[in-house]
C-alpha cells in the first residue's frame, strides 16, 4: 500500500496539481491585498469616502437602539450583522481572479492554435519542392556524362 501511495504521489500530475494549489493560494492572497488595499480605497474616494469593508446591517441588536461604527464593535457587543461590504469586496476579488484566469486561458488557447497552425503548415508543405530549371539541366548533363 505504501508503494502504491508513493507511486501516486510521485506522478507528474499530482506534483503539478500541488504546485498549482500553492501558487493559486499565493495569487489569491495577492489579489485580496490588491482589492482591499488599492482598489477599494480608490473606490471609496470616488464614492465620497465610503468604506465598503465596513458596511453592514444589524439584524439582531442586544442593546435596543444602539449603533456601531464598525463590524468589530457590533460583534463585540453581541450584535448579529449582515456584512454586505465584505461581500462586495469578495465579489470584486472574484472578478479580478476570474479575469486573470480568463486572460491566462486565452493566451494558452492562442498559443495552442498557433502551434496547430504551424504544424498544419508543415504538413501541407511538399516534402521535396520542384527543382529549378538550372538544377534539372545540371542533372541531365551529369546523367549524360555518366553514360558516356
Amino acid at each position: 500500500m505504501f508503494k502504491e501511495f508513493k507511486e501516486f504521489a510521485m506522478k507528474g500530475n499530482f506534483v503539478d496539481m500541488a504546485v498549482g494549489i500553492v501558487i493559486g493560494a499565493s495569487f489569491g492572497t495577492i489579489v485580496k491585498s490588491f482589492v482591499d488595499d488599492i482598489i477599494m480605497p480608490a473606490v471609496g474616494v470616488l464614492t465620497g469616502g465610503v468604506d465598503f469593508g465596513n458596511m453592514f446591517a444589524v439584524i439582531k441588536n442586544p442593546v435596543e437602539g444602539a449603533t456601531y461604527a464598525t463590524i468589530e464593535a457590533a460583534h463585540e457587543a453581541g450584535a448579529v450583522t449582515i456584512n454586505y461590504g465584505l461581500f462586495i469586496n469578495a465579489m470584486v476579488t472574484f472578478v479580478i481572479v476570474a479575469f486573470a484566469l480568463f486572460m491566462v486561458i486565452k493566451a494558452m488557447n492562442s498559443a495552442k492554435a498557433a502551434a496547430a497552425a504551424e504544424e498544419a503548415a508543415v504538413e501541407e508543405a511538399p516534402a521535396d519542392p520542384e527543382p529549378s530549371e538550372e538544377v534539372k539541366l545540371l542533372t541531365e548533363i551529369r546523367d549524360s556524362l555518366r553514360r558516356a
